[in-house]
């Protein structure tokens, strides 16, 4: 009777382990804005914050390594959470050929600082690495 219920006691330990979710980690790197466009410049304007616009193609090799290698790195994430509403828009799909030609994105990446009423302080294409992007946020923040 003992090794069935340590058995069944087992059992049910494991199932729980398995069960329970993992604690979430902490945030790590840049955290994108899931809503609208619409949704972002309202929020943008009620934090007094400028969005940071990452305008890319799935097809992008340099989209894809910001992505991976820039984005997720914590002290960009840091900077970035911080002091932007962060948005990622596909300029192929929904949304984005309407911002694309707003914005006259021609080239991917293209990284965008834009005012809550939807005006453009900074625009540059191209790769940057952590602190190259960094200090590009800074310098947008700059009046």
């Amino acid at each position: 009777m003992n090794a069935i219920r340590t058995i069944a006691l087992v059992t049910i330990a494991l199932f729980y382990i398995q069960a329970t979710p993992p604690s979430k980690p902490a945030a790590e790197g840049i955290e994108f804005f899931q809503g609208t466009w619409e949704e972002a410049l309202e929020k943008a304007e009620k934090e007094h914050k400028m969005i940071f616009l990452d305008a890319y193609a799935a097809w992008c090799g340099p989209c894809k390594l910001l992505k991976r290698n820039v984005f997720s790195d914590p002290t960009v994430g840091e900077f970035f959470n911080e002091n932007f509403i962060n948005m990622a828009i596909d300029m192929e799909k929904g949304i984005g050929p309407k911002i694309a030609s707003n914005y006259s994105v021609r080239a991917y990446p293209t990284l965008i600082f834009v005012n809550g009423d939807g005006s453009t302080v900074k625009q540059v294409v191209g790769y940057h690495n952590s602190d190259q992007l960094i200090e590009l946020g800074k310098n947008a923040l700059i009046p």
